[in-house]
């Protein structure tokens, strides 16, 4: 059994709560992702993507400069276990149309992140499971017609009320 903590990617950076959107998406650019994890300490609090600062922080025309990563995260945040199974974590990746988990221990502290990438690369026997999963995450979001002002009811890194 391939495990999470053989395929993930240790030593993330990450920001806290009440750093900058602007750093956050100076940090994305410069380390070329589009996910940074929001720790309190060495303990995960939220995810933020680029998608996160564009839609609940740009999109409200708010004081930019001064928006804080707790404003856009998403705190509520499903994760994976290093002693994980990388199957059974495509399969929730897959059902929860995310492309990256946050790894934590048993205190919910970060110990690093896993992709789909990750586990392509590191992982030739999950090609096909990989592929599959690919295919659920990309399939076409509905347009929201909630009448919510757009606010998303969950973004991508978000649970379904409940971490892992």
């Amino acid at each position: 059994m391939t495990t999470v903590a053989d395929v993930m990617t240790r030593d993330v950076r990450t920001l806290g709560p009440n750093d900058s959107i602007v750093e956050a998406a100076r940090c994305m650019d410069e380390l070329n992702v589009g996910v940074i994890p929001v720790c309190d300490g060495d303990k995960l609090v939220g995810m933020v993507t680029d998608r996160d600062i564009v839609v609940r922080g740009l999109a409200k025309q708010g004081e930019v400069q001064n928006m804080k990563l707790a404003d856009v995260m998403s705190a509520h945040v499903r994760c994976a276990k290093e002693d994980d199974d990388v199957d059974r974590v495509l399969g929730e990746m897959a059902e929860a149309q995310i492309r990256r988990l946050p790894v934590v221990d048993g205190n919910d502290r970060l110990v690093g992140i896993v992709s789909l990438g990750d586990i392509a690369a590191k992982d030739p026997d999950d090609e096909v499971d990989v592929a599959v999963s690919l295919g659920d995450i990309s399939s076409p979001a509905e347009p929201d017609r909630s009448g919510n002002g757009g606010q998303p009811a969950q973004s991508q890194s978000q649970s379904q009320g409940q971490n892992h």
